[in-house]
């Protein structure tokens, strides 16, 4: 039901642009003011959520770590998986941000004959999730090209590296079809381990679903159904300039593609995508190790009369003495 759910609601998203643009001729709706409502919510989302994730206080270093901490001189340690300098911490953030470090080191563990528990590799999913990201931010970059005028230089290049096959005419980017088969292979394995399937939530079903929807209508304008670049072009460089235009010549299938990222440009903020910014503020992987070598006091706490235990056996010093307590200070 999860499922359904989830592809009931990208189904019902592209059928309600589909009429929208196609039989109600509402192409300025779909064109102009939800894409625009999208990234304001986007923006403003994305922002709020970081405001309020650094106002937290993290008083103590609470860092995640893989290897042995610095300590003594003559025991080696591990300075990208238990980071005590700031730049230990630069380049573990980097390791995590551009290649999913810690989600190379996941391993899959099963029960063989006899009970016996046997613990194995799973880098299919860290191979997955890489080609997933870095294919998005290639087709992301990509598409700089509608939305600037001139073209930026690294576009061109991109272009050239992503098409270096040269199959067929348009030209193959290889990013179209990987992401195509990561975003398959992420949503087929919640489906088929039935341990994944019973804790994956809406949530997960939905982001997946809806980011094969987008690829998948990217997909067929490029190669198969065309669009007129020239008038999507022009709608994108009035969307960014602030004087929209909507030419004619647009088909409905780019208003489904357009809407169907304008959602997912809404929803981002309120979903677990936010982790593309929420990886750079948590404290357990943006703080060095360092509690050894450099007491941290909490600054949010309130200053308290502190009684010790001598003002406390001066105080009661008579009633121990007539109890029989030993006293520390005669």
């Amino acid at each position: 039901m999860k499922i359904l759910y989830s592809l009931l609601a990208v189904s019902i998203s592209i059928a309600f642009a589909w009429v929208g643009t196609a039989s109600g001729g509402l192409h300025y709706l779909f064109g102009v003011v939800f894409p625009a409502v999208a990234v304001f919510l986007f923006l403003f989302g994305i922002v709020y959520r970081v405001v309020r994730w650094a106002r937290s206080p993290v008083p103590f270093h609470i860092t995640t770590t893989c290897g042995q901490q610095k300590s003594l001189d003559w025991i080696k340690s591990s300075p990208l998986d238990n980071p005590s300098s700031t730049l230990g911490v630069i380049g573990r953030m980097a390791l995590e941000v551009f290649f999913f470090r810690s989600l190379f080191r996941n391993t899959k563990m099963e029960l063989k004959n006899g009970g016996k528990l046997v613990y194995g590799s799973a880098k299919y999913l860290w191979l997955a999730g890489l080609v997933f990201h870095w294919s998005f931010l290639i087709i992301v970059l990509r598409h700089f090209r509608f939305f600037l005028e001139p073209t930026p230089v690294f576009v061109g290049v991109l272009q050239n590296l992503d098409g270096f096959f040269q199959v067929g005419v348009p030209v193959l980017f290889m990013s179209d079809i990987l992401i195509l088969g990561a975003l398959s292979f992420l949503f087929f394995r919640r489906i088929v381990t039935p341990q994944l399937r019973y804790i994956s939530l809406i949530s997960d079903y939905f982001p997946l679903l809806l980011i094969i929807a987008i690829a998948a209508t990217g997909v067929l304008m490029r190669y198969f159904l065309k669009t007129d670049l020239v008038a999507v072009k022009q709608l994108m460089l009035g969307l960014f300039s602030v004087s929209p235009i909507v030419p004619e010549a647009i088909s409905p299938l780019f208003y489904i593609h357009l809407f169907l990222v304008s959602v997912l440009l809404a929803y981002f903020p309120a979903s677990k995508l936010v982790h593309m910014a929420g990886i750079f503020l948590s404290p357990t992987r943006n703080l060095s190790n360092n509690s050894r070598m450099k007491r941290h006091i909490n600054p949010w706490n309130a200053p308290v009369k502190v009684h010790t235990y001598e003002e406390w056996e001066d105080e009661f010093r008579e009633l121990i003495k007539g109890a029989g307590i030993p006293l520390e200070k005669e």
